[in-house]
């Protein structure tokens, strides 16, 4: 899924043009770089989605496959990921469904996983 089709699918279920939608999903992105380039020690915790941290991945020999010559790779910070539990599990259960196609041909197939719950605006208070 590409970034257009993200912004397609959020300006459709919100009822926002699709020029106010990109402008939110960019902007996201960008406070998502822009926290973790700010500090390396940074880490941006979404609940129920994942964790992205700045790692600092030490000095290494390498191979180049090609030639298997040995190459020097110096330290770097690298950006990682953890699926949060939810994803985790509705990632799981692709599995058990690839699992049944394979195991039980002709059986008819289980469930496929249960979608992400859908996005909802803001609630706003009105005045009563």
């Amino acid at each position: 899924m590409t970034k257009k089709e993200i912004v397609k699918a959020i300006s459709d279920e919100l009822g926002l043009t699709q020029q106010q939608t990109k402008a939110i999903v960019q902007r996201t992105f960008e406070s998502i770089i822009e926290t973790l380039v700010s500090d390396p020690k940074h880490r941006i915790e979404l609940r129920n989605f994942g964790v992205f941290e700045v790692k600092k991945r030490a000095a290494r020999k390498a191979r180049n496959p090609r030639t298997n010559e040995r190459v020097d790779v110096s330290e770097k910070y690298v950006v990682t990921f953890k699926p949060g539990k939810e994803m985790e599990e509705q990632v799981g259960r692709l599995m058990q469904v690839e699992e049944q196609k394979t195991t039980a041909p002709g059986t008819p197939l289980a469930e496929a996983p249960a979608p992400m719950p859908p996005l909802t605006s803001p609630q706003t208070d009105s005045p009563e």
